[in-house]
């Protein structure tokens, strides 16, 4: 049986699944099924982020639309200025607060399948209120410690807050970053074939890359690739030619492609999983590289395998920085490389652990994160090399396989 009840207390009972209790209104949801999880999503993770809450003295975790949300219950909400709002106490069962006219997507989404507590509340309701209201009675007093989702938008932090005076508002990312910066061996497989989905728009390149063309010409082919690759959604098109390239998130603007210009080409999309690609390669069009640009290329190319191979577990992130670093540094172009080493990337496109100086964090396997060095020479060009690894037990398993030297294309 399945108890629907709303976000006032009022309730009606009816056949339907056993996962559990679920409080909503008395909506028609009995024909929607809910979607497959590809094993991505299960009640270990709200498990697992109860237990962390609580060892970290938190009285509740507070997750809002995004990646956090996703990866928790497998609800991938769209951020609205109505709440909903994830609630992980550290006693008692979470529970999913949702507007009404959004419940049946709930249970069509993942999320119907785990059993989830699920309070839905009307246009005229305080939600805040309400989610202030439900750790009262599991935690038995005014919870104290309250921590929100890094991207949780102001007026909903705001908001929660002031629903529950004299807590304290702190950030959930010591608890999120904990669960999420481990990738199971089912979010590997979805971080590998977003990787080979985007290699295949890399090999296509010569079709669009041509001189003549346009960055934003060349980019809305490859955005149109990405998706015909298998991506359902494009995150990102950088096309930065000539002195473009010397921007690392240039992106794409009317600068006509010239004959012998390097182009840095970065781009990322997402699956239906919510799992991200991200892979940059340089190209060379219309001509050669003059001995110069393949020398410090060549530095580039070994920095970024050097960076690679040194990804094991018990090195630290910062360790695999000083590597591609130390390496370019060495080179003479140390000032020219202006960025970080790398990020994480699961369903988020950046996300922990951030392969940078100063990131302590020793690697373990299952971690995901870009290695791309690169190096930029203001106002002529620049290249960068990006693959994402995964770390493992033996090492870096380099989960993108295309060609890493400075691609020729032809005019």
């Amino acid at each position: 049986m399945v108890t629907l009840r709303d976000g006032n207390g009022s309730a009606t009972t009816r056949p339907g699944s056993s996962d559990g209790l679920v409080r909503v209104p008395d909506v028609s949801t009995d024909r929607a099924q809910p979607a497959p999880s590809n094993g991505l999503v299960s009640p270990v993770r709200l498990d697992r982020a109860r237990e962390v809450t609580a060892e970290l003295g938190l009285d509740a975790v507070v997750v809002t639309p995004g990646a956090d949300l996703r990866y928790l219950c497998g609800y991938a909400a769209h951020a609205l200025e109505r709440l909903t709002a994830l609630v992980v106490p550290a006693a008692g069962a979470p529970l999913l607060v949702v507007p009404r006219l959004e419940a049946p997507m709930v249970t069509a989404s993942p999320a119907g399948a785990l059993g989830l507590e699920l309070v839905a509340w009307d246009e005229t309701d305080d939600p805040f209120a309400l989610v202030a209201g439900e750790l009262r009675t599991r935690l038995g007093r005014d919870p104290q410690r309250l921590a929100v989702g890094a991207r949780t938008w102001a007026e909903h932090a705001l908001g929660l807050q002031r629903a529950v005076p004299g807590s304290r508002l702190e950030l959930a990312t010591p608890v999120l970053d904990r669960l999420r910066v481990v990738k199971s061996g089912a979010e590997v497989a979805e971080l590998a074939t977003a990787a080979a989905a985007i290699d295949r728009v890399h090999a296509r390149m010569g079709e669009w890359l041509r001189v003549g063309r346009t960055e934003a010409e060349v980019g809305a082919d490859v955005a149109a690739a990405i998706l015909a690759e298998g991506h359902v959604a494009v995150d990102f098109v950088i096309v930065g030619s000539g002195p473009n390239g010397a921007s690392p998130h240039h992106e794409l603007s009317d600068r006509v492609v010239q004959a012998g210009d390097l182009v840095v080409v970065d781009i990322g999309g997402e699956l239906a999983s919510g799992y991200r690609s991200d892979c940059t390669r340089t190209y060379v069009v219309g001509g050669a590289p003059d001995a110069g640009t393949a020398e410090w290329y060549g530095v580039l190319q070994a920095a970024q395998d050097a960076a690679r191979a040194a990804v094991a577990p018990g090195v630290t992130a910062e360790e695999v920085d000083a590597v591609a670093r130390d390496a370019i540094t060495a080179a003479g172009w140390g000032e020219q490389f202006l960025h970080r080493t790398g990020h994480g990337i699961g369903l988020d496109t950046h996300e922990a652990p951030y392969v940078v100086a100063g990131n302590t964090t020793p690697l373990e396997p299952g971690m995901a994160f870009s290695v791309e060095p690169g190096i930029y020479l203001a106002g002529r060009h620049g290249a960068r090399i990006e693959d994402i690894v995964v770390c493992t037990p033996d090492g870096a398993r380099t989960l993108n396989e295309g060609p890493r030297d400075l691609v020729e294309l032809a005019g």
